[in-house]
């Protein structure tokens, strides 16, 4: 069932004797972090009898509305799984297609982002992007680094399970060099080592186009985040579905392993 719209969640609000991470207010739950698989431009353009290309124009777009409607209801981390290592193996007219959309985005859009107050955030294995890509993100990261009003992590040529076994790797090399008691290893440590390691894990995961799966994104991260899945297509998310997803999540129960009394 595709979530229904509801009135917006004004910032800082809370559910009842709820102070698990990533929640303050006084009413119900307000996420602090948000993560989003945007899902479903390809059957959008397939619809419309358009080119794949025209459901990821379309979906860029539905992302900077989504950043706007984040920055208003007041969450202070947004993340969008922008392409996966597993994109790699779509077609090469694709990759192309992307890419180029990509670096359209990236040069036009930095000065918005600075304007807004948006930082800008890019996790992935970044060095298998073009060159010219690489130089745009650094620039964009390092002009934005100072706002304020909303993070936007973009997660580029990125895999959950890969960024696990890379911060295992990493542990395991400061362990050999005896930098690290094997016994200090712990959860808090592991995720020090993580690409997020100065961002709060999501409080929700939204996926959009009716599937219901995570699809190797954030899987140390969304341990304790609450899913909710839409029937929307990607290009067709919305500010209200947006807000109707907060609504939906400040109406959840988290108890963390606990047993509510």
């Amino acid at each position: 069932m595709s979530v229904k719209a509801e009135s917006a969640l004004n910032p800082g609000e809370q559910g009842p004797g709820e102070q698990g991470p990533g929640e303050r207010g006084a009413s119900r739950p307000q996420p602090v972090h948000v993560a989003i698989i945007m899902d479903g431009n390809g059957r959008w353009a397939k619809a419309r009898g358009l080119p794949r290309s025209a459901g990821h124009q379309r979906g860029a777009e539905a992302a900077r509305k989504a950043v706007r409607a984040a920055a208003d209801a007041g969450v202070s981390y947004l993340t969008l799984f922008g392409f996966s290592s597993e994109n790699w193996s779509r077609p090469d007219e694709e990759v192309t297609d992307l890419m180029g959309l990509l670096r359209f985005y990236l040069k036009r859009e930095v000065k918005s982002l600075e304007k807004d107050g948006v930082r800008l955030r890019v996790i992935g294995n970044r060095s298998l992007l073009p060159d010219d890509i690489q130089e745009l993100i650094s620039g964009a990261e390092e002009r934005t680094r100072e706002n304020k009003k909303i993070t936007l992590v973009i997660a580029l040529s990125y895999g959950g399970r890969a960024e696990i076994v890379e911060a295992a790797k990493s542990i395991a090399t400061k362990a050999k060099e005896g930098d690290i008691d094997v016994s200090e290893i712990d959860e808090k440590m592991f995720s020090g080592f993580l690409e997020t390691s100065d961002i709060p894990d999501p409080d929700v995961l939204i996926r959009t186009s009716g599937e219901k799966r995570i699809s190797n994104f954030l899987l140390w991260q969304t341990a304790y985040s609450e899913f909710i899945f839409i029937d929307t297509l990607w290009p067709d998310f919305s500010a209200n579905d947006f807000e109707a997803a907060l609504a939906e999540f400040g109406a959840r129960d988290r108890r963390y392993g606990k047993v509510r009394g």
